[in-house]
């Protein structure tokens, strides 16, 4: 990711008070680049979906501007502006009426898209969210699995290839297998579609596998940090931080135990200073190995004592990566 770009999004101090004077968002700055998945986590009531909801003016701010591809949005039309961004929810909000194929079509049907351009890109989404258009496309939301369900929100939400894709908790409402193949499923379709999300969750182990950049929030809507996932769990910023993400960091705990250690080793040579960890050796093992080391990474070896040689070294940005593009489920 160019850190050096322009970001597709920006909050500048924007604030949402309520007329009882609770205070769900203070004067947040945020900024997510155009094809990164930004993340906001936090417990309930620090003001991640009051955020959210802000970009597409779902909420209104009650302080400060919003932009979006550099345009200052905050005073637009927001039924124009909701309609350049795709927007995914943990309940769907199918049609229930409507069949999978009206459901995506929605959109396009009030831009005025012809009807063939409209069928091909349904036909195009299914393909791309993994449902076959023959077995689905005429089917109706309650014939549908929680999964099946989420994946044609999704594909709703692509339907007029939005730059901005915004996704409040989507996955929280089917069992975990579904919820794994979701989220892996949803990092290939976004190598494919390069969208810049804004999602939120409540689930840390989430936010770390998904985001390209976290946003940790604390009540009242205030900013604790926010950084690319590797420097999070290496050096939160403050207490709160380092409560939230688990006095054992929470990605010891993640299901990345039967990736071989060797399969993630980067060639990037020898490090004398680096603690040593076997090829042999579970990935929970190097996790804890990388966590504890000052260096942040560890040397990953091959071989018996006097014939040991190194294979490279593991560094916590490569478990990221691995634990974005290895399934976690059987």
């Amino acid at each position: 990711m160019d850190a050096t770009a322009d970001p597709m999004i920006r909050l500048e101090r924007v604030s949402k008070r309520y007329a009882d004077g609770t205070v769900a968002v203070h004067e947040l700055d945020l900024e997510v680049r155009a094809g990164e998945i930004c993340v906001l986590v936090g417990p309930s009531g620090c003001g991640k979906t009051t955020t959210m909801r802000m970009i597409n003016r779902l909420v209104e701010p009650t302080s400060g501007r919003l932009f979006v591809d550099g345009e200052d949005v905050t005073h637009v039309d927001p039924v124009q502006l909701r309609r350049q961004m795709g927007y995914v929810i943990q309940q769907v909000g199918l049609f229930p009426h409507l069949t999978v194929r009206r459901n995506i079509a929605t959109v396009p049907e009030l831009l005025g898209w012809d009807r063939k351009r409209i069928e091909a890109r349904v036909d195009e989404l299914l393909v791309l969210v993994g449902l076959e258009a023959e077995r689905h496309a005429d089917r109706y939301p309650h014939q549908l699995s929680g999964g099946q369900r989420q994946r044609v929100g999704v594909a709703r939400a692509l339907a007029a290839d939005p730059p901005v894709l915004l996704m409040d908790e989507p996955f929280g409402a089917v069992d975990p297998i579904a919820r794994d193949r979701l989220q892996e499923e949803f990092l290939n379709l976004q190598r494919t579609v390069r969208k810049t999300v804004v999602f939120v969750t409540h689930d840390i182990d989430e936010a770390v596998r998904l985001g390209d950049r976290i946003a940790v929030m604390r009540e009242g809507g205030y900013l604790e940090q926010y950084a690319a996932p590797a420097e999070l769990l290496t050096s939160p910023s403050t207490d709160f931080v380092a409560s939230f993400v688990g006095s054992d960091r929470t990605i010891k705990r993640l299901a990345v135990t039967a990736i071989p250690v060797a399969a993630l080793v980067l060639p990037t040579g020898a490090d004398e200073d680096a603690p040593e960890i076997g090829s042999t050796e579970t990935m929970r093992d190097a996790l804890v190995a990388v966590l504890d080391s000052r260096a942040g990474r560890v040397r990953v070896v091959d071989g018996e004592n006097g014939a040991r040689h190194s294979l490279g070294v593991l560094t916590l940005e490569a478990v990221h990566q691995a634990m974005r593009e290895v399934p976690l489920h059987e």
